[in-house]
């Protein structure tokens, strides 16, 4: 059986099991479909914690990344691990106390501002919107490739099965299946990880394959020999500014992130949000410390593959045939000579790779099983589709409860809060289409300005909503503003070729600080703004300092109230 059809035969079986439990555990009120009722089991929430956490950008990009950057790679693992602790242990516990249902729900009810709740909730859209074209990226390309129809049609397909459980489902049905895909998802990263480990180094477990085998140390000479950056030094591929000033702002950006703060809403008590966590953090880790392995592996396998290999050799290989169909995948002979060669050169390179097909070519390059190789093509999609619904949802929140019900109607019904959600859903996945269809740059790329954005508008605000009782509704609505406006401006005129048609960028980086780690210095604006205005204007009224005071003593689970 060929791999296409094993493909598609494991996307049919896994989006049925995602459609059944989408109906399954349909939303019939708002309480389910915002916050799946505060009843979902910790482990369970675990497991959908990680499941949204993990997007395209890590099954898909970060191995990629890792793999063509070297050391500096890892600043997407150091990011995103980095930002979720800091979540997990910041601020999660004490915004479940709260009792909220959205990020912008609790900042608009502790700065008492529904102009404050108003701009968290356009902040919450930008950085939901930016996040989710690159899954829909991701879904394209996964499509592309097995089902043999081009990256637009493969993101349309995505469009339509994303739009169905997250319509119907809300965050119930989301839920249950980010658990289901959790599961689908690491197991597709995990074999062919260990397959390839063996195959390579003797040794099954791929984290003690990659640091006691030589192939680290014959990666770096091969990268040398074809006048690539040495694979293991820091700081060959990016600044030393620039890889601390992106990993803050994937570190900071983590904890500013709605849709994944809104998970822990969906437990019932203080408690219950601190054990998620903990489950979450050892799912999580199973795939960030096999994704540095299979990176390496990767390049490593590829470079053996194709370079300095005769053309027609090179031209006979199926895998080769079935990616340079898609484009992802671009191989001319430069020089003529009959031989293809990576080089450090882009003039002289003549073999071009897109990061994100790293993952789903593995496989195939490692010549492993065609079941394997369909496994990583469903466990693709999962990543994808799981963090997407979230997403969604955060982004339809946003609107039907925090800006119609919360400011413009407040006599709404259930029956109408719940079609303005499920309204919004659908124009929101049409939004992340056209996105996923003309993206700014790569999967892990894109989700990178998603992090920025967040950094410099929802985590200062969240921060200071917390740990500072004097912090008021002015200095909270002009720091969002500041940090939102200044980080949005900053990446439009960097990545204005894309976005604007521009022929080159209207400015190359910030005082030598590039696209992906602006949001720090958004950030520290926001933060500046915040506190001026803050100490400049009346302080807050003394129940909301008591209330500061209260959600940081650490017992009740702040049940959310009685209007939502």
């Amino acid at each position: 059986m060929s791999v296409e059809v094993l493909t598609l035969i494991f996307v049919m079986l896994t989006f049925g099991l995602y459609a059944y439990i989408g109906w399954w555990a349909k939303a019939v009120d708002t309480k389910s479909f915002y916050v799946a009722g505060n009843d979902v089991p910790i482990i369970a929430n675990g497991a959908a914690i990680a499941a949204d956490w993990m997007s395209a950008a890590s099954f898909l990009s970060m191995a990629g990344l890792i793999a063509f950057l070297g050391y500096d790679g890892t600043v997407y693992l150091m990011g995103w691990t980095g930002g979720y602790v800091l979540l997990a242990l910041l601020l999660a516990p004490y915004l479940r106390k709260f009792g909220r249902y959205t990020v912008p729900d609790f900042i608009g009810d502790r700065f008492y501002s529904n102009k404050s709740r108003a701009v968290a909730a356009i902040a919450t859209i930008f950085v939901s919107l930016t996040y989710v074209a690159g899954q829909m990226r991701g879904v394209g390309i996964v499509f592309s490739r097995y089902l043999g129809v081009n990256i637009e049609i493969g993101v349309i397909i995505g469009m339509a099965l994303i739009m169905f459980f997250a319509v119907i489902g809300g965050m119930k049905g989301i839920t249950w299946t980010q658990v289901a895909q959790f599961f689908i998802l690491i197991v597709a990263f995990v074999v062919p990880a260990v397959a390839i480990s063996f195959k390579l180094t003797g040794n099954p477990i791929p984290q003690f394959g990659m640091i006691f085998s030589d192939v680290a140390q014959r990666l770096g000479e091969a990268q040398i020999e074809a006048g690539l950056k040495e694979y293991i030094l820091p700081f060959q591929n990016m600044s030393k500014l620039n890889v601390f000033m992106m990993t803050m702002a994937l570190m900071v950006g983590t904890a500013g992130l709605p849709h994944v703060i809104t998970r822990f809403y969906t437990v019932k008590t203080v408690k219950g949000a601190r054990w998620s966590a903990v489950w979450a953090l050892l799912f999580i880790a199973i795939l960030y410390t096999t994704a540095p392995a299979v990176g390496m592996f990767s390049k490593f396998n590829i470079i053996d593959t194709v370079h300095n290999q005769p053309v027609e050799e090179i031209q006979q290989i199926e895998w080769v045939e079935k990616w340079s169909t898609t484009g992802l995948l671009g191989l001319n002979d430069v020089n003529e000579d009959g031989v293809y060669r990576l080089s450090g050169d882009p003039a002289t390179n003549e073999v071009n790779i897109d990061k994100d097909i790293i993952v789903l070519s593995t496989p195939e390059v490692a010549q492993l099983s065609p079941v394997i190789i369909a496994l990583v093509a469903a466990g693709g999609l999962a990543a994808a589709l799981s963090t997407a619904a979230g997403l969604l949802l955060a982004m339809s929140s946003a609107v039907s409860h925090d800006i119609y019900y919360k400011i413009y109607n407040r006599n709404a019904t259930e029956k109408q809060r719940l079609r303005v959600a499920r309204v919004m859903i659908f124009l929101s996945v049409l939004a992340a289409g056209y996105f996923g269809i003309n993206p700014p740059g790569f999967v892990g790329e894109v989700v990178a300005f998603a992090f920025g954005i967040a950094a410099a508008s929802l985590f200062p605000a969240i921060f200071l909503g917390i740990f500072d009782k004097r912090h008021n509704r002015e200095g909270a609505t002009a720091g969002i503003v500041t940090g939102l406006v200044f980080t949005v401006v900053m990446l439009v005129l960097m990545k204005s070729v894309p976005l604007l048609g521009t022929e080159t960028p209207i400015i190359e980086s910030f005082f030598g600080i590039d696209a992906a780690g602006i949001g720090i210095v958004g950030m520290v604006l926001h933060f500046a703004v915040g506190f001026v205005v803050s100490r400049s204007t009346k302080e807050p009224p003394q129940d909301i300092q008591e209330m500061v005071e209260n959600i940081r003593i650490p017992k009740g689970s702040g049940e959310p109230q009685g209007d939502h």
